[in-house]
């Protein structure tokens, strides 16, 4: 499927492109990601929020682009290997327009800004990366409960925290909230266990909450989708660009057939998740009853396609491609973080073949 972005989106893009690589190309961000608590740049993840990055999921009449600029945009974050909340807070952003509550709106207008980092907490079984039915409570104004790889938990502002009375709202507390860091793989992530016994507001409930919550499943599943192509598409320049470079024998190693024919197996990986994230986005907009199901078979594919493309860059790097001081890793690692979130691939899988439609 051929798809091109119409003229405003592919501005969009063509201008993130440019900002990302003036502001915060990866021989930069290494240093962020790996020795900071946060994991992230807080100046330019606040220059994000100035130029109204987090609010582009909203309706257009809102200020918002929608699901496809939203895509657009991560594709170009994963590119390169962006550390940090932008995913998680601009879903945040999404779901709190979504609930009448004046709270909600309060703190939405600060993360759209942002000026603040709301975040959902929903898994609470260490085990799993799918989430379960909540056991948190809401009761006499407090959320009583434990909550697991709470993304850049300890550093957030708010959690939108889900319980079995609806989705609540709990701003942090003065002396922070009683996290404890879960360590990962991915450098550019910080994942929390956090214990929650605080005040909070209930700003949905039932069918509403339930709604926002799917919502933001969805939501999330397509921008990890487009983070994962931005990944493998970077991931496969790379590699290009080096065994055309690398010389064996007097020649470069790129002039090998059986190079170039795993060359292209990663181009076709790319160029077939790029079709499926661009459809699902489209899908979001156009076409929302096919979304869920659309959205389900872009992350089962993509996921399983980074972790094709950003392998394969490990080995055609060959012994460099497992040091530090190289890149393909980190494009690895990053890969691994939103395979297994946001609907793990095997998730993803069931979710799609319980959806399926065979007229589309």
């Amino acid at each position: 499927m051929q798809f091109e972005l119409d003229e405003d989106r592919a501005l969009l893009k063509q201008s993130t492109r440019e900002l990302l690589e003036k502001e915060a190309p990866l021989s930069e961000t290494r240093a962020v990601m790996e020795d900071t608590p946060e994991g992230f740049s807080k100046p330019f993840h606040a220059q994000l929020g100035e130029l109204g990055y987090p609010g582009l999921l909203l309706p257009e009449d809102d200020g918002g682009m929608g699901a496809l600029a939203f895509a657009a945009v991560l594709a170009e974050m994963g590119r390169v290997a962006l550390p940090g909340p932008f995913l998680d807070l601009a879903l945040g952003v999404r779901t709190l327009s979504g609930c009448d509550h004046e709270a909600a709106a309060r703190l939405g207008e600060r993360a759209r800004a942002g000026e603040a980092l709301v975040v959902m907490a929903r898994l609470e079984d260490p085990t799993r990366s799918d989430p379960d039915a909540p056991e948190a409570r809401f009761e006499a104004g407090r959320v009583r409960g434990t909550k697991t790889f709470v993304p850049f938990g300890a550093h957030a502002d708010a959690l939108l925290v889900t319980t079995r009375e609806g989705l609540a709202l709990v701003e942090r507390p003065g002396a922070g909230f009683s996290a404890t860091p879960l360590p990962t793989i991915d450098h550019a992530q910080r994942f929390a266990e956090i214990a929650i016994d605080e005040p909070a507001e209930l700003v949905a409930e039932g069918e509403a909450a339930a709604r926002l919550i799917e919502e933001h499943e969805r939501l999330g599943a397509l921008g990890a989708s487009a983070g994962l192509l931005g990944l493998m598409e970077r991931a496969l320049e790379i590699t290009v660009a080096y065994i055309s470079e690398r010389e064996a024998f007097g020649v470069p190693i790129g002039s090998l057939q059986v190079l170039q024919h795993r060359a292209a197996d990663m181009l076709m990986q790319v160029e077939s998740s790029r079709s499926a994230v661009y459809r699902a986005a489209w899908s979001e907009e156009q076409e929302p009853e096919t979304a869920a199901y659309l959205t389900a078979v872009a992350k089962a594919w993509a996921g399983a396609a980074a972790r094709y493309v950003c392998g394969q860059a490990i080995q055609l790097h060959g012994g460099v491609g497992y040091t530090w001081e190289y890149d393909p890793h980190i494009f690895l690692k990053r890969t691994k973080t939103l395979e297994s979130f946001y609907g793990s691939t095997r998730a993803q899988l069931g979710r799609a073949l319980a959806l399926r439609q065979p007229t589309l």
